[in-house]
């Protein structure tokens, strides 16, 4: 960017503003291939899960193991409601057996010996077949649900083994994690930095370049790697490395910032000391147009009033803010190159527009 930060031609200013969004394009081209490259960063670590740490000391016999012993418990569970819905049947049955004999001995005559009678043998040994058929079931009903409470109490055992070992799995697999973390924010960082270098040497240097776009397209981008694609990637570790690197930028931006100040505040100083004729002609005329319309000083940067119309330095520098046409003698600025009431050129104009 040259020093004509914001120059007063109307084209000018619309072709700066198509060089800045060719500047914002360049720089989202830059992103975007960036994004990738540091997206296939993880695919070049192997990733790995818990069950395959598990794997390794023992686990799957014991998976397995709990498959099949979920399995069998699934099967006994049918089974035992299934002994349990024909225990119910057989139970119902035998009570209505056993209630039509009360029911049929109660209207019996009270002279006729029933216990002899062979009807009253039949239905009773018909009623004892009933009621072994049901110790039948209830004995298949309870070996079920001793083999279910078998099966529960070894999947239990089963489940405190895998247990420990997914404890086991667990710090090894975080300690691995770790071990990824660092390994891919070091290829965040073997990619992000010589950016960053770059961008720093780039702003120093060549900000003010012909080809300023093209600079401030790679700074965006440069800031966008460390903002966005490193630094919420910083390994933690309590807090040390991102607290660390905190205090490391901060200070290096400071330190560029009280550096900068000092030298603006040392080059103000020696531009003072200046006869105020020579510091009127050694300024841009672009950029004096531009502080005088925010009401700035164009020598000093403080700010004026303008409007006074008894004005005619600058009370903290001492520069010529306003003088006389030499042809009409209308009150103008110092840093017009030509008389806003007659046209006449100001002394030096031509001088001016060679500069330009």
């Amino acid at each position: 960017m040259s020093s004509k930060s914001a120059g007063s031609r109307l084209p000018e200013k619309w072709f700066r503003r198509g060089l800045w969004l060719i500047a914002l394009i360049f720089a989202s081209f830059l992103i975007g291939l960036g994004s990738k490259i540091i997206g296939d960063l993880p695919m070049t670590v192997e990733s790995r899960t818990l069950e395959n740490y598990m794997d390794d000391i023992g686990a799957r016999p014991l998976r397995e193991e709990k498959d099949r012993l979920a399995a069998g418990n699934g099967k006994l569970d049918d089974e035992i409601g299934q002994v349990a819905l024909e225990l119910d049947k057989q139970r119902a049955q035998t009570a209505a057996e056993q209630q039509s004999l009360d029911n049929w001995l109660a209207t019996r005559s009270a002279t006729e010996q029933s216990e002899q009678n062979p009807e009253v043998l039949a239905r009773t040994r018909k009623i004892d077949g009933l009621k072994a058929k049901e110790q039948k079931l209830e004995q298949q009903h309870n070996t079920l649900r001793r083999r279910l409470l078998d099966n529960e109490q070894q999947a239990a055992r089963n489940e405190g083994r895998l247990n420990e070992l997914e404890e086991r799995a667990q710090k090894t697999k975080d300690s691995d994690d770790r071990r990824t973390e660092l390994t891919v924010f070091l290829y965040r960082l073997v990619l992000t930095l010589p950016l960053l270098l770059a961008a720093g040497w780039l702003f120093a240097k060549k900000r003010r370049s012909r080809w300023w776009p093209f600079v401030w397209g790679f700074i965006y981008f440069a800031l966008f790697a460390f903002f966005v694609e490193l630094v919420p990637y910083l390994p933690s570790y309590g807090g040390y490395v991102r607290y660390a690197v905190g205090i490391f930028a901060t200070v290096l931006i400071g330190r560029y910032a009280i550096t900068a100040m000092s030298r603006y505040l040392e080059r103000k100083r020696t531009e003072e000391a200046q006869p105020a004729p020579e510091r009127s002609r050694r300024l841009d005329y672009d950029l004096a147009q531009q502080r005088i319309a925010k009401s700035i000083c164009p020598g000093c940067d403080r700010t004026l009033d303008f409007q006074h119309p008894e004005m005619d330095f600058c009370p903290h520098c001492g520069i010529d803010i306003f003088d006389r046409c030499k042809q009409c003698e209308t009150r103008k600025s110092v840093f017009n190159r030509y008389c806003f009431h007659c046209g006449a050129p100001a002394a030096g104009a031509d001088a001016d527009q060679d500069k330009c």
